[in-house]
Parts: structure tokens; C-alpha cells; sequence
């Protein structure tokens, strides 16, 4: 009995096997052998493979004549194009936090709990900004203890203090400067500066808080309403922040910007709800493998059900960057390879798994981006 090669996958009582054979008695037509050039891919080139030749230029390299602006997706626009990966061994809240000052963003990874990494996304969108629209606050009779906590966590250097919504206090660094561990149980009203305080009325430009904030030499500008209702806090500090780091990528309220990773598994969606509630900026579907029905999916549901921007990749041709945007990505990640402690393409470990796939990117990025145009 002969077997040969089938052009097309078979199933059914045709196919002998899985692997798109057919048995057959008696002899069968030559089948053409695919020839070289259509078996292997053309040359591929990484980006050490690739150097710029320089050109005739009337741009002064300075500052006031040169723009590095791009855009992270239609809606996100980068000062600096700076992506830090979805790695645990790169971006959670600090770096996310880096990369929006200097203008760039950081996407946070998702090997950790939902509940962790929307907790990162949080630190990153209250870590500054121009007025704090809903500050941490804690009541009078809640514990020293939790006050420390939070401005450890979040590294902050005072809690405003409300009874229901009403500003009633505000706890520093500075009344707490000489408390002992035995005080930690106490109620926070014992060390915090009581009310009135110096407050701003609701409209109050950075301009004007820092004018209030140098005469009265505080830190902290509670904003209130009419009736005394907490509705933020201004600091010093970011109004330092607004000129130590011009460039950084913010949102609307002028809060740093973050992205964060989502998988395809069952808890995708429980995830992108979760960090969609804490304030991340865009939602990045991220695998080693974006031309799959799973991402496609993915995408799908999530733009369904929000109005969020969303990257998805990694792909290496046109056609996955086509089926990503007819999926409703807004952005494509394009290019597959080797990484610190990614093994997508190769390994040089006896013992690491590796899938052998991928494509160098300066040759990949290019053909990927062209379906995007």
C-alpha cells in the first residue's frame, strides 16, 4: 500500500490518520514538491542587523526643533516611545510610574492576582496629578496604625481626615514625627491638626494653590465645596512633579498614565474589569502568539462590553495585524523573539521549552504594520 501526501487536511472515513494521508491501493498522480523559496521566508534582519545612513538635514538637534511624540494607541499620545513590557521581571506600579514622567508608558504585568494588579494600576494613577479628585481618607476613630499603613503603601506624606464627607481633619507626616508603637492603637484624633484648615473652593488653578500653599508654608490644599464636603487635595509635590517632569504622558485629569496586561483564560474579563475600575488608560492582550482564535475572541469581547483602548499581539505578518484590527484592536504589538527570559523563538537551555517560532523584527515589524496603514 502506498501513502502519499495529501494536498488538503481530510477527516473522516477518507483519511487513514490525523495527518492529512490517504491510503490508496494503487498508484497516484505526482504530487508537485514544493520548492525552497516557498518553504523558508526571505532573508530576515533583527534590528542589530540593521544601522541608518545618514542624510542631508536642516534640523538643529535641540530640543524647541525636534518632537519624539507618537501615539500608543489613537487616544494615548507618547512624548517619548517607550513601551516597558508586560514582564514580571519589568513593569508593575514603580516602573509604570517611571515610564510615565519621562514620557513613556508601562504596561503592568499579570502574574499576580486580579486584586494585586489592579492595585498596582491604582498606585500609578494616584501617585500624582494635578488635583487628587478622590484622595485616600480616613475617619477620626479609625486606628494611627491604619494611617501609617496607607502612607506606606502609596507613599504619601498625609490623609486627609473626614466624618462622613466632611473635612474634619488632616493627618502628616509631621504630627505623627514623635509618635511611639504604643501609640499606634490610639484614634487618629489625638494627632491630627484639627479644623479649620487652610482650604481651596472648588476651580482653584495649580497657580493659585501654590500661591496659597507657599504663604501659608503647607504641603496639602484640601479642595472643598460650599458646605465644607472634601471633593480633593492638591499638593505640593505635584505641582513640583508638573515642572520636574514636562514630558510626562497623562490622562484628562492629569494623572500619570498606565497600561496593564490581560490573558485569554476564563478570569480575562473579571481582570479587565477590575483594572478597568481602578483607572488603567488602555488594556493590553498580551501573548506570545496574537494570530489565534483565543486573542481574536479576546478583543472582541472586551471592546464589546467597554470603550477602552486595546492593544493586542504579538503577531509577525500582515495577515495577524489584519485579523487584530478587524477584531477591534486599536493597536497591534508586532514582532516575535528572544528576550532576558523569553524563549519564544529559541533557547540555549537544555532544559527551557521553546516553540522555534517567530520573526526577526526589522523585518517583521514592517510587513505587520502594512495591513495598518
Amino acid at each position: 500500500m502506498q501513502r502519499i501526501r495529501d494536498d488538503v487536511r481530510t477527516s473522516g472515513t477518507n483519511c487513514a490518520d490525523g495527518n492529512g494521508y490517504k491510503a490508496s491501493a494503487g498508484p497516484q498522480p505526482q504530487r508537485r514538491i514544493m520548492p525552497d523559496e516557498e518553504k523558508f521566508g526571505r532573508e530576515g534582519l533583527t534590528f542589530d542587523d540593521v544601522l541608518l545612513v545618514p542624510a542631508y538635514s536642516e534640523v538643529l538637534p535641540v530640543p524647541q526643533d525636534i518632537s519624539t511624540a507618537t501615539r500608543f494607541t489613537p487616544a494615548i499620545t507618547l512624548n517619548v516611545p517607550i513601551v516597558s513590557a508586560a514582564m514580571d521581571t519589568v513593569t508593575e506600579g514603580r516602573m509604570a510610574i517611571a515610564m510615565a514622567r519621562e514620557g513613556g508608558i508601562g504596561v503592568i504585568h499579570r502574574n499576580m492576582s486580579i486584586e494585586e494588579q489592579a492595585r498596582e494600576v491604582d498606585k500609578v494613577k494616584r501617585s500624582e496629578a494635578g488635583m487628587i479628585v478622590e484622595p485616600i481618607t480616613l475617619g477620626p476613630d479609625n486606628p494611627l496604625q491604619d494611617a501609617m499603613n496607607l502612607m506606606e503603601h502609596y507613599h504619601i506624606s498625609g490623609v486627609p481626615i473626614v466624618q462622613g464627607e466632611q473635612l474634619v481633619g488632616i493627618l502628616t507626616n509631621r504630627d505623627i514625627r514623635f509618635a511611639e508603637p504604643a501609640d499606634y492603637d490610639s484614634p487618629i484624633s489625638e494627632f491630627m491638626t484639627h479644623a479649620p484648615l487652610v482650604t481651596a473652593p472648588l476651580g482653584t488653578t495649580l497657580e493659585q494653590a501654590q500661591t496659597i500653599l507657599r504663604r501659608n508654608k503647607i504641603e496639602k490644599l484640601p479642595v472643598v465645596d460650599d458646605n465644607g464636603i472634601l471633593k480633593g487635595l492638591i499638593t505640593v509635590k505635584d505641582i513640583q512633579k508638573k515642572t520636574q517632569y514636562p514630558n510626562a504622558t497623562k490622562d484628562d485629569k492629569g494623572r500619570l498614565r498606565a497600561a496593564a496586561a490581560v490573558g485569554v483564560g476564563k478570569d480575562s474579563m473579571e481582570r479587565a474589569a477590575a483594572l478597568i475600575e481602578a483607572g488603567v488608560d488602555a488594556l493590553v492582550v498580551d501573548t506570545a502568539h496574537g494570530h489565534t482564535a483565543g486573542v481574536l475572541n479576546a478583543v472582541k469581547r472586551i471592546k464589546a462590553r467597554y470603550s477602552i483602548p486595546v492593544v493586542a499581539g504579538n503577531v509577525a505578518t500582515a495577515e495577524g495585524a489584519q485579523a487584530l484590527i478587524d477584531a477591534g484592536a486599536d493597536a497591534i504589538k508586532a514582532g516575535m523573539g528572544p528576550g532576558a527570559i523569553c524563549t519564544t523563538r529559541r533557547s540555549r537551555s537544555p532544559t527551557a521549552s521553546t516553540t522555534a517560532s517567530g520573526s526577526p523584527s526589522a523585518t517583521r515589524a514592517p510587513a505587520a504594520s502594512g495591513s495598518s496603514r
